[in-house]
């Protein structure tokens, strides 16, 4: 799913992601993981910082986008500039500030986690 998310707003990735997540979550239900499901989440959510990061291809883009979504200028160019890949990028603190979960929450984004915690359905 997150190779399809290549050209493909992050809106429309998380929306064709949201009923894989409940799927799991409906043949998982029984399970006492907890700290699988929040693995999960945190991997969850660096692919989709790292599409975002794919997707901001240049470094101007990013530096206006990291800027824009509150972090200082200086702080912003450091990490716009710093060479790493997607995947580095998207788990780095300066991603997590800018791109938090409860951004990622408005989106449609489905928490393992909460689906988890939520009573089954009869």
């Amino acid at each position: 799913m997150f190779h399809k998310g290549r050209g493909r707003s992050l809106r429309t990735v998380v929306k064709d992601l949201a009923p894989v997540i409940r799927g799991w979550m409906a043949y998982y239900r029984l399970a006492e993981v907890k700290g699988v499901f929040e693995d999960l989440d945190q991997w969850i959510r660096r692919q989709l910082r790292g599409i975002l990061w794919r997707q901001w291809k240049r470094w101007r883009t990013r530096l206006r986008e990291l800027c824009r979504r509150g972090l200082e200028r200086a702080r912003a160019a450091a990490s716009a500039l710093n060479g790493h890949g997607p995947w580095w990028n998207a788990g780095a603190s300066h991603r997590n500030e800018a791109v938090p979960t409860s951004a990622l929450r408005p989106l449609g984004l489905v928490s393992l986690q909460e689906e988890h915690r939520r009573p089954a359905r009869s």
